[in-house]
């Protein structure tokens, strides 16, 4: 079974997606991210991941309340990134009722950090793995490393790390399809790692294929933009995928 976590991205207080994790290159679906979340859920989906992009440029929480307002609404399980690069803008995450906070260049760059938000955090800890041509990137996607994603992944497990979230920024908000392969190999690097899948879902043929690696590690899949162009429903990704939700 994969859980599906519809995306729900905040900017300027909207939802919005991204193209390739360029903040120039962004289309509004909703101006109501709470309605949306409500949407989402009586459509059936059990689980959301929502990233505060305006967060993750400016290095801090920007929507607290805005996503207090989502994990209310929605009545499943409610994962969310950006910005959250301090222990102050963690606790700020876990006021808003979320049951995962998702780290990314916080923990890439602050050891001391990770090790808190390890203990603090335990099994709801997600450690958000976003890399470009097979590179880590932080900073909301701006600024790209010489560190390889495979690596890192395999050094996040040695430090206690159990989730992780992997964005293929290349294949973000294109619609052309995941990176299976990359995917494999991130599986097979790092077994004990429950990964979650995010960028280029466009079809239900896409959902099939991350299905069918049959990867034991792979948890779930981030969903955006072919939700909300409607190119398959919440049902019809989880009738693939399976229902259901693994906290």
């Amino acid at each position: 079974m994969i859980t599906l976590y519809p995306a729900i991205d905040l900017q300027d207080g909207q939802a919005v997606r991204l193209r390739r994790g360029d903040f120039s290159q962004t289309t509004v679906f909703s101006d109501d991210p709470i309605d949306q979340a409500r949407r989402f859920a009586d459509d059936g989906a059990v689980a959301l991941h929502v990233v505060d992009l305006d967060g993750a440029r400016q290095g801090e929480p920007v929507h607290a309340a805005l996503v207090a307002g989502i994990a209310a609404a929605f009545p499943g399980t409610v994962h969310l990134g950006g910005g959250l690069r301090s222990r102050a803008a963690i606790e700020t995450a876990l006021a808003t009722g979320v049951h995962r906070v998702v780290l990314g260049t916080s923990v890439i760059d602050d050891q001391g950090l990770l090790a808190w938000a390890i203990d603090r955090l335990g099994d709801g800890l997600v450690v958000a793995l976003d890399a470009r041509q097979g590179k880590v990137a932080t900073h909301g996607w701006t600024q790209v490393t010489d560190r390889d994603a495979i690596e890192v992944a395999s050094g996040l497990v040695s430090l206690g790390v159990r989730h992780l979230a992997y964005t293929d920024i290349n294949r973000d908000g294109t619609l052309g399809g995941p990176n299976l392969a990359a995917l494999r190999r991130l599986a097979e690097a790092a077994p004990p790692l429950r990964l979650i899948a995010s960028g280029g879902v466009s079809s239900l043929e896409d959902l099939r294929r991350l299905r069918d690696l049959q990867l034991p590690n792979l948890d779930g899949v981030i969903v955006g933009r072919a939700l909300y162009e409607e190119r398959f429903t919440v049902s019809e990704a989880l009738e693939v995928l399976g229902s259901g939700s693994r906290l």
